[in-house]
């Protein structure tokens, strides 16, 4: 569990541009903290050691060595540990966080925007989904749900290719659902400028880190990763997946029902399905 990136978010609206800027680095690096000085830290966001000393002393630090001290017991805790006296503490600690991001979602995430999603994804002419490393998988189950719905749906890049030629014939008629979620590549950024330039309208799913750029895309969506362990929770995202595709498929009632009847005819005819 980060609580540091825990803190961050919570105290985020109250914190100076100046620390903004920390705060934005630290979230996108979270393993990072540990690492650094205060000299580097300070020299790497172009920020005073004063920020770096006011921002942590805001969250509740007394320092920053405090704060650092903290981040690194966390990263030696969060190394999963396969003995009897760890595995029950770590069972429980597991499913509580589990419940508090999927609560936190709940919290944050109001009807108003899932609508406003719902009704881009449904209104697109073309639905092209992108997603690296960790969100791959979420961009494939997200693909997946929507192609049962409703046509022009695909997965961007094609394996071993790039997204320019994904891209370059989408219209303001189309949309792109970018998953970004920490640990992404570098292009994650330019990507979302491009898409503002040439009008394109995109849903933006990801943590928190990315909540600056965010104000570039129609609707944006954070779904909260922070895990009991070392590797990073995407419950919240899977289950957010599953909520698009159902108000989806309410927006867009008696034309899903025709997509999906023609969809049902073919895995009859192909014997793909075992419907028993």
């Amino acid at each position: 569990m980060d609580v540091i990136s825990e803190k961050i978010r919570d105290n985020y609206e109250q914190l100076t541009p100046q620390e903004k800027k920390l705060a934005d680095f630290l979230l996108s690096h979270p393993d990072n903290l540990p690492l650094f000085n205060s000299t580097d830290l300070a020299s790497t966001c172009e920020i005073s050691k004063a920020t770096i000393s006011r921002l942590f002393k805001r969250l509740g630090y007394s320092s920053f060595k405090e704060a650092r001290h903290v981040a690194q017991k966390e990263r030696h805790q969060g190394t999963p540990f396969f003995n009897s006296q760890s595995s029950g503490a770590l069972h429980n600690q597991h499913f509580e966080q589990e419940i508090k991001n999927l609560q936190y979602l709940q919290n944050t995430l109001t009807n108003e925007t899932v609508d406003r999603a719902a009704e881009h994804i449904g209104n697109a002419k073309n639905v092209v989904v992108i997603g690296f490393r960790n969100s791959y998988p979420i961009a494939v189950h997200c693909r997946q749900q929507l192609v049962q719905i409703r046509s022009n749906v695909s997965l961007a890049p094609v394996s071993g290719q790039t997204v320019g030629e994904e891209l370059a014939n989408l219209s303001p008629d189309d949309l792109v659902i970018l998953i970004g979620f920490r640990r992404r590549p570098t292009l994650i950024q330019p990507l979302i400028a491009q898409l503002k330039t040439l009008s394109i309208p995109t849903l933006l799913i990801s943590d928190f880190s990315l909540r600056q750029q965010a104000k570039q895309v129609d609707v944006w969506i954070e779904c909260p990763l922070e895990s009991a362990s070392s590797f990073n929770s995407y419950s919240a995202a899977m289950s957010l997946i599953a909520l698009l595709a159902n108000k989806t498929l309410d927006f867009c009632a008696d034309d899903a029902q025709l997509h999906i009847d023609k969809v049902t005819a073919f895995y009859k005819a192909l014997e793909e399905v075992d419907f028993s």
